[in-house]
């Protein structure tokens, strides 16, 4: 009884002095659960600087990725051609024979071409080279020698071994062309295509066949407008055969009325 006694007496002192001062487990609670915020805010912190750090790296990588991939992609081409992969030629043995090919700026700026050919010597075009603004277009026209085929052979069985390309190159707007354009700027310069030739039975129309006879009428009105001089928009000044015969017709009338006086 001395000893139970005791320990109530002792549990009744620790209540009272817990009632006293209840702001000691408070304080104990809120310090464990402080260092539990801290704890977590500091892990929160590490994991999302890792998280950073690997969107980083996968930025870079994602970046370095894309930059490789449109290295390796073609130029945007500049111009649209129609035709847009072939040269079509009527097959007509030891003649001069023509084609011709659209070209359109498709671009936003000012873009320069040129033709090429693996035959120089019995290949040329016209124009062979220029300046297109944007959205315009011309029609080129393109001459080429036919030889006459070995051992009877139909040329236009065969593959011809003739292939022209057309390059362009972004230009500024106002400028004139010059072939030498392409030599001063060659890392800017964008192969637009290679085409083959392609010969036609002159004989046996075909779509092709009348496409390009539009296309070659359509160059040669270009052409002819081209040549004619342009417009004279300025003030019109009289000439000198209408001066001298207006001074003789007023001399004529004077010389009349005189006579008629003198007669009266």
């Amino acid at each position: 009884m001395g000893v139970s006694g005791r320990n109530k007496t002792n549990g009744d002192h620790n209540m009272k002095l817990f009632r006293l001062c209840p702001f000691w487990q408070t304080a104990t609670n809120s310090s464990s659960s402080s260092s539990t915020q801290n704890l977590n805010h500091s892990h929160k912190g590490s994991s999302n600087s890792v998280r950073h750090v690997a969107v980083n790296s996968s930025g870079l990588k994602s970046t370095t990725v894309s930059s490789v991939a449109r290295s390796l992609l073609p130029a945007p081409r500049r111009l649209r051609l129609d035709p847009a992969n072939n040269l079509y030629f009527p097959y007509e043995p030891g003649k001069q024979v023509r084609s011709a090919i659209r070209l359109k700026n498709r671009s936003k700026s000012h873009v320069a071409f040129k033709f090429q050919t693996t035959a120089p010597k019995s290949c040329y075009m016209r124009p062979p080279g220029g300046i297109l603004a944007p959205g315009e277009s011309l029609i080129a026209t393109v001459f080429k020698f036919v030889e006459q085929p070995e051992n009877n052979a139909k040329q236009m069985d065969q593959k011809s071994n003739v292939k022209f390309k057309i390059v362009s190159l972004k230009v500024k707007g106002g400028i004139e062309y010059v072939p030498e354009l392409f030599d001063e700027q060659k890392d800017q310069v964008t192969v637009e295509r290679i085409l083959r030739v392609v010969f036609l039975d002159a004989e046996h129309p075909c779509p092709a066949m009348e496409k390009l006879k539009l296309q070659l009428a359509e160059a040669e009105a270009a052409l002819e407008a081209r040549k004619k001089p342009p417009p004279d928009t300025g003030p019109r000044v009289v000439g000198e055969g209408l001066v001298i015969d207006e001074w003789k017709e007023r001399r004529e009338k004077y010389l009349a009325r005189q006579h008629v006086e003198a007669a009266e």
